[in-house]
């Protein structure tokens, strides 16, 4: 029965999700025995601490924040298997716990211009990976599409620190940014800070600056004001991934090893970027009913009903503001939704079809190949392992 240490902060939703990925990974190949050890404990008795405990406990295997930590060869070393959950750079001499944090940001990005953004920011840390990442993806697709990309960059604060709440560099900077503007932090607390010091300077959120995270951290994204949208990663898949590559060291050596992805899956919107940026009013309707009726069987025709305009103008318009044909953003949109009630739902393939206005499973199946690369239950059990 093999002991692990496990140095995870238990109160982040993103480390939850580890957790619960590790622990369902232990229900089916263990059970093993876990000890944690508090952050204030680690922070004591550093690197030499751990070590000298791990040795004591004869654990088999630690997982956790190293914060990149220069004596890590002491352990390293020691031969104890370990699995650092990467803070600010990727470890190169041992495995990481790691996202595809370009990726969050291709989909932050994509997100905003199918709402027809034009102004876009991000907010986050120059001096961390994930953040820095993320950003890259961000800026690479706006720019892409012919936009550029306002930053503002701080380092990290102490948690006791509420500089957000007060006329600061931060506000001053939202309030010289160009409106509307679509603004992507670099995860859901940075997210937080940005709707707290919009509406203490009196920026309105959505209608002035619409606000995206990312980890879907619904306790954070709930107490925002307005509730913050957000990008939901996999973590849970993650956790289970490292736990089998931490069984595969403890069995045959630490030789061999490889970073753990975890995937961004979706973005869930809530209130902070329930809008979308045009000046153009029938477009606006158009976007409206198409998101408020996307579980029906909605045909372009059905649009065309909205708006005093002839299907002609419509299209022309529609593609100007959206870069895409009205039947090719239906189509996207019922996609996602299709995604989402995957990974969120127990209902067949063929009753998400038809809950979603398609009436071909077999041919979503297609068509949902093509686009993810995988058929839907490959893509349900590769991002719900176990379920």
């Amino acid at each position: 029965m093999y002991k692990i240490i496990l140095l995870i902060d238990f109160a982040e939703e993103y480390s939850k999700g580890l957790l619960r990925g590790i622990a369902r990974y232990s229900r089916e190949h263990g059970p093993w025995i876990f000890c944690r050890m508090p952050l204030y404990q680690r922070e004591t008795i550093g690197i030499k601490g751990i070590l000298e405990w791990a040795l004591e406990w004869e654990a088999d295997g630690i997982i956790g924040q190293l914060y990149n930590d220069p004596q890590i060869d002491l352990i390293v070393n020691a031969g104890i298997p370990v699995i650092a959950q990467d803070f600010k750079e990727r470890f190169t001499n041992l495995p990481n716990i790691t996202g595809n944090h370009y990726e969050a940001g291709v989909m932050g990005a994509d997100y905003f211009l199918k709402k027809g953004f034009k102004n876009f920011a991000f907010y986050g840390f120059s001096d961390i990976v994930w953040s820095r990442e993320r950003a890259e993806g961000f800026e690479d697709t706006v720019k892409n599409a012919g936009h550029d990309v306002h930053y503002f960059e701080h380092r990290m604060s102490r948690t006791g620190e509420l500089w957000f709440y007060k006329p600061s560099s931060l506000s001053h900077w939202l309030k010289s940014l160009p409106k509307p503007i679509a603004l992507m932090a670099c995860d859901d607390n940075q997210g937080q800070h940005i709707t707290e010091a919009c509406r203490h300077s009196g920026i309105r959120i959505p209608e002035e600056v619409a606000v995206l995270g990312v980890d879907n951290d619904e306790m954070i994204c709930e107490f925002s004001d307005p509730p913050l949208s957000s990008i939901g990663q996999d973590a849970e898949k993650g956790g289970y991934d490292t736990a089998k590559l931490l069984h595969q060291m403890m069995e045959k050596g630490t030789a061999q090893f490889y970073d753990v992805i975890v995937n961004p899956t979706q973005v869930i919107t809530r209130q902070s970027t329930d809008i979308y940026a045009t000046n153009d009013d029938d477009i606006a309707t158009s976007l409206k009913f198409i998101h408020q009726n996307i579980e029906k069987n909605l045909q372009v025709d059905d649009v065309v009903k909205q708006v005093p305009l002839s299907r002609r103008a419509l299209e022309k318009r529609f593609q100007q503001m959206t870069g895409l044909p009205v039947y090719k953003y239906i189509f996207n949109l019922r996609m996602e939704k299709f995604t989402t009630r995957l990974l969120e739902t127990e209902m067949s393939v063929f009753e998400i079809a038809m809950d979603l206005g398609f009436t071909d499973s077999k041919n979503i199946a297609r068509q949902f190949r093509l686009l993810k690369g995988c058929t839907p239950l490959e893509y349900r059990k590769r991002y719900r392992p176990g379920k």
